[in-house]
């Protein structure tokens, strides 16, 4: 009989303490977005730092090179000039979502989406014109 108070009472403070540690838990919250203070032509975002900066293809500043490091960004938070979406694969939440940013080496480059925390939604495409063109 003792047994089963003692098992008993044990289960009911587990209990508890799981439904306190519930309840407890700290709920999730989306990133704040990326920021502007000069007109746009800049946007600021929480990023990894140390994350890598890669180059481009080409003299066309329009597609990231997935396979070459120009430099690395340490600031954080870091600036951003635009977002490319449909270029190669990064995951997340934005899978195909590269910004064009200036390593802190000085290098121009593109910085993979799953390397900033802020919600990158904000920054302006680098050409808007092309996503607005209508299919025909």
């Amino acid at each position: 009989m003792r047994v089963h108070k003692k098992l008993g009472a044990a289960l009911a403070t587990a209990a508890l303490a799981v439904g306190f540690g519930a309840v407890a838990a700290p709920s999730a919250h989306a990133a704040a977005g990326c920021w502007t203070n000069d007109g746009g032509i800049r946007w600021y975002c929480n990023n990894v730092s140390g994350a890598p900066v890669y180059g481009i293809i080409g003299n066309n500043h329009s597609y990231p090179d997935p396979d070459r490091i120009v430099g690395h960004m340490y600031s954080n938070p870091s600036w951003f000039y635009c977002k490319e979406d449909g270029q190669g694969w990064v995951g997340g939440p934005h899978p195909t979502r590269w910004l064009m940013t200036v390593a802190d080496n000085g290098q121009l480059g593109f910085m993979k989406d799953t390397a900033i925390y802020s919600e990158t939604d904000p920054v302006h495409d680098c050409y808007p014109s092309l996503r607005a063109a209508p299919a025909y």
